[in-house]
């Protein structure tokens, strides 16, 4: 099992789509890095030498923020909003949708599981 940038990624896929599991990386990034190893699309991770896998790895280090300091410069990025006491920075407080979506019927996924209110009838 390879292991780049503290994640092993799955060794049956192709090499665009195991990249994909590291935080950071998407379709287009993945295409970027293989493409600048040299790497076929087609290849798969259990295809690949310890020389290409070390090159990936050398690439993405770098290329890119992946991983662990990506977390903490999006976290840091949401503390900095939060601690101006903006209106982004109120709703990420508040665990509100941060982005104008309306919160009147969806937004469970940013509110969690409904909350039941004593004594409302309708």
């Amino acid at each position: 099992m390879a292991r780049i940038a503290g994640v092993n990624i799955p060794t049956g896929k192709r090499v665009i789509i195991a990249l994909t599991y590291i935080h950071g990386i998407g379709r287009t990034k993945a295409l970027e890095i293989c493409g600048a190893v040299g790497i076929s699309n087609e290849k798969r991770v259990n295809d690949l030498t310890d020389d290409e896998v070390i090159r990936i790895r050398e690439t993405i280090d770098r290329d890119f923020q992946v991983e662990g300091d990506l977390r903490r410069e999006v976290a840091m990025n949401i503390k900095r909003l939060m601690d101006l006491g903006c209106y982004r920075g109120l709703r990420h407080r508040r665990g509100l949708p941060v982005r104008g979506q309306s919160t009147h019927n969806n937004a469970r996924t940013r509110k969690g599981p409904k909350k039941a209110i004593a004594g409302k009838k309708k």
